[in-house]
């Protein structure tokens, strides 16, 4: 992966990040280089002022395009808002005031963006538990009745960001994906208060179900599949295993035990903080403690659907042995691709190009069609 801030991983991964989803109308390259060029890697406020800065530029310039009636102009500008206000609100501590409207505002951004699309996405709030997991139902062009495939983001991600190349990429090849804000993540969490669980096949059931019951005039319910992205990797492989109506499994990122991923991690790492926020703990000790569960040993085995796993070489974040102990553990049709350390698309969960996902998601669609 291309460092933007020579030797600092994380500001560099997310500079990439953005970079990449550009592609996918998540961003404008001299906008994405601009706000870097203001960033101190060795000073998060600077990281996060940057891209709030930048993000209510942009966000100021939809609202006009808007008022003009300039759909297609405040459509564009509003999905770059987002992915900027997003950026911002991701590193911004529990205890800043700015965190959860800076969320709002992002959202705000992404809804009033999908309001002008051609095909706008269905909107839903699946029941869950007594409250509900807010989800975005993006369908492919001139397909009637085509599969799909229920999708979960990681950590505390945001189900909206799954648009900026996923989403894209599953509607181009004729379907249709679920974007869903699960436990822990986005609204779920930060409106609704639902923490992660490590039994996460209990909200993928739950979003089965209510595509089965509510969703039949739009997709075909026979063919639904599952996948998540990063943490979801866990996630993804947990649901399969206990669900077997789903039809195949997308583990992009693989992820065998959460706790050995965040055992010999400092409490002062960058996420450490939202580690804590997503289990519902008030220090590292404890949310390790919680995370002890997250393990697909005993799990993966269980699954019977195909499953595609897709890891980089030099993911830094959830190393490529976690794809490792996940393929030898499976007994199922399966396939692993390792993008080799040397290639972009290496690093985590390939921010750094996107265009080493398509064996992934052609194969996926191969067996959604059988």
């Amino acid at each position: 992966m291309w460092h933007y801030f020579p030797g600092q991983y994380m500001p560099s991964y997310q500079i990439n990040r953005a970079l990449t989803q550009a592609h996918y109308g998540g961003g404008e390259f001299a906008e994405i280089l601009e706000v870097a060029s203001q960033i101190d890697p060795l000073d998060r406020e600077s990281f996060n002022k940057a891209w709030a800065n930048m993000g209510d530029t942009v966000y100021e310039l939809a609202e006009n395009y808007a008022k003009a009636n300039k759909r297609v102009s405040a459509r564009r500008t509003y999905l770059r808002a987002f992915n900027y206000l997003r950026t911002a609100e991701f590193f911004m501590t529990l205890h800043d005031d700015r965190k959860l409207p800076y969320y709002l505002k992002c959202r705000d951004a992404f809804l009033k963006a999908i309001d002008l699309f051609d095909e706008r996405p269905v909107t839903v709030d699946i029941p869950f538990e007594g409250s509900f997991l807010p989800a975005y139902l993006f369908k492919p062009a001139g397909v009637k009745n085509p599969p799909v495939v229920v999708m979960f983001g990681g950590l505390d991600s945001l189900a909206e960001e799954l648009y900026f190349g996923i989403a894209q990429h599953l509607n181009e090849r004729g379907i249709a994906m679920m974007a869903v804000d699960g436990p822990g993540q986005g609204a779920a969490l930060r409106l609704n208060h639902l923490h992660t669980r490590y039994d996460y096949n209990v909200p993928g059931t739950a979003v089965l179900d209510y595509i089965i019951e509510n969703l039949g005039e739009h997709v075909d319910t026979s063919r639904v599949g599952i996948g998540a992205v990063s943490m979801g990797g866990y996630m993804a492989a947990r649901c399969a295993a206990f669900e077997p109506r789903f039809k195949v499994c997308m583990i992009f990122g693989a992820v065998w035990s959460y706790y050995d991923i965040w055992k010999n991690r400092p409490d002062t790492h960058p996420l450490a903080e939202i580690v804590q926020h997503i289990v519902g703990a008030d220090n590292m000790t404890d949310a390790r403690e919680r995370l002890k569960d997250f393990t697909l040993e005993g799990v993966a085995e269980k699954i019977t659907c195909p499953t595609y796993i897709l890891h980089g070489e030099d993911d830094r974040q959830n190393f490529v042995e976690n794809a490792y102990k996940v393929n030898a553990a499976l007994t199922c049709e399966h396939v692993m691709e390792i993008v080799p350390k040397e290639s972009s698309g290496s690093a985590h969960c390939s921010v750094d190009d996107f265009t080493k996902t398509f064996n992934m998601y052609d194969w996926v669609g191969e067996k959604l069609a059988d």
